[in-house]
């Protein structure tokens, strides 16, 4: 049972949302820790956002955007600017994503947010609860559809076209909620 559950939560998750900002938002916790890693002088915090192999790179933006910041406001809101977009780049690189820039706050997709939330108090069964029965509602009317139109197909060309239709839906979609079971997780 809970490979399904897994892949309804993971398929409710699925295409329409990867266009949604996360990590690369304003307000996203990459940002927030770099905000919060400059404010303190320690670059430590947001290392675990980075491959090994970029740490230097990291370091390096990090120790220049320190001194950078001591020049003014101006400067300082230029160079943190700088420092998060490096960030983030270097955080997409090593998941393999494009990095199309920084997106505003507030961009984050709210399923993202609850996920986040669920995190953070450390309970997703209020959340997992919601989004599986979204996700089992959306089967169902699937499923339903292409029985009714299954009983029509042969009364006419329009009536087939109907059941293909609602039969493409339905098994696309089931099959989006059961291949993202074996997705990488690391996709965005």
């Amino acid at each position: 049972m809970r490979p399904i559950l897994t892949a309804i939560l993971a398929a409710s998750l699925l295409t329409p949302l990867t266009a949604w900002a996360h990590c690369d938002s304003l307000d996203g916790p990459v940002v927030v820790e770099a905000q919060a890693a400059l404010d303190k002088g320690d670059v430590t915090p947001v290392l675990k956002w980075v491959q090994p192999a970029d740490e230097k790179e990291l370091r390096a933006a990090f120790a220049q955007t320190l001194t950078v910041r001591k020049l003014g406001p101006e400067a300082k809101a230029l160079a943190d600017r700088s420092f998060f977009d490096t960030l983030v780049r270097i955080h997409r690189a090593g998941e393999n994503a494009p990095y199309t820039g920084l997106k505003a706050a507030g961009t984050t997709d709210p399923v993202t947010l609850k996920l986040d939330a669920a995190l953070a108090k450390g309970d997703i069964e209020p959340f997992l609860k919601q989004i599986l029965a979204h996700t089992g509602d959306s089967i169902r009317q699937r499923f339903a559809k292409a029985v009714a139109a299954q009983k029509r197909k042969d009364e006419s060309v329009e009536a087939g076209r109907e059941f293909v239709a609602a039969y493409v839906d339905y098994v696309h979609y089931v099959e989006r909620v059961v291949h993202s079971v074996h997705a990488s997780g690391h996709a965005h």
